[in-house]
């Protein structure tokens, strides 16, 4: 099997520092990252960050369907020569934030997708973001992450890097460390270390959310000083202004101290407490 500098200086193309290009050059990484992706003949794949095609490959050896999402258009020819074996593999340019999962999932019957990939690591929020809110299209993320990053996700009630993707992708995700990745697994080699995450979606979240967005709102606000009490962060947000007396009651009703601070509530502790807010 080709690797990324061969690749790359047979199609003469340098990596690109502006969108954190990093290639997977392990090919024991990229096994492990399609056997704990748990493939399966009738699953459709999509693949953020498709690159010069070799973890896309190993897919479409597992998968019925491989849609590769890949936003640098010079890598596009690529794509098409290295992966023309295989039929199965849908090779899109474009942006993964502006993906339509929806229109994607109504086209392959309504399957739950999978989705794969080596995310740009300065975008790893947004994208996160607009993977969770077409979660209802998807059964599994199998996703690299800068290590941090991955700590956090993965990060329970009372840890000190518990926040507010901790609180979203426990919420709508059983998330799990499967993988650590050092830096020389990559060309170019980066300056950090990494992790790979698997988000599985239960058909039931463990709590029913009245309104994400109303939601994401409150977590937010609940973690915008993390050495403020909760009771405080609310109360400075302009979004309970109309509120805040009435908002330690609230509190109290839910059975929160009004000393707590935002990561010692569970993500069902905050269904609660914007569910209550929205009440009031």
């Amino acid at each position: 099997m080709s690797n990324p500098r061969t690749i790359l200086a047979k199609h003469q193309i340098r990596p690109l520092k502006r969108l954190g290009q990093s290639f997977l050059s392990d090919p024991n990484v990229t096994r492990k990252i399609v056997e704990v992706s748990g493939l399966r003949h009738d699953d459709c794949v999509v693949e953020i960050g498709a690159g010069l095609g070799l973890m896309t490959a190993r897919m479409a050896r597992k998968a019925g369907w491989v849609v590769a999402v890949e936003i640098d258009r010079a890598l596009i020819p690529v794509l098409r020569e290295e992966l023309k074996p295989y039929p199965n593999v849908e090779i899109v340019h474009g942006d993964v934030l502006k993906f339509d999962f929806h229109s994607l999932w109504e086209s392959r019957g309504r399957v739950n997708i999978k989705v794969v990939g080596n995310i740009p690591y300065n975008l790893s929020s947004p994208i996160l973001f607009r993977l969770l809110e077409a979660r209802r299209c998807i059964s599994s993320m199998v996703l690299m992450f800068q290590r941090e990053v991955a700590e956090r996700l993965v990060a329970g009630p009372g840890s000190k890097v518990y926040g507010i993707l901790s609180v979203l992708v426990r919420l709508y995700t059983e998330p799990a460390v499967v993988l650590k990745v050092p830096p020389q697994c990559f060309y170019p080699r980066p300056r950090v270390e990494s992790a790979v995450v698997r988000m599985v979606v239960p058909k039931r979240p463990p709590a029913d959310v009245d309104d994400d967005t109303f939601l994401r709102a409150v977590v937010r606000a609940a973690f915008s000083k993390r050495r403020k009490t909760l009771l405080n962060n609310l109360k400075a947000s302009s979004l309970f202004e109309t509120r805040r007396e009435t908002l330690p009651v609230i509190l109290e009703d839910l059975g929160i101290d009004l000393t707590s601070r935002a990561e010692t509530l569970s993500p069902e502790d905050f269904v609660r407490l914007s569910s209550a807010l929205r009440r009031s």
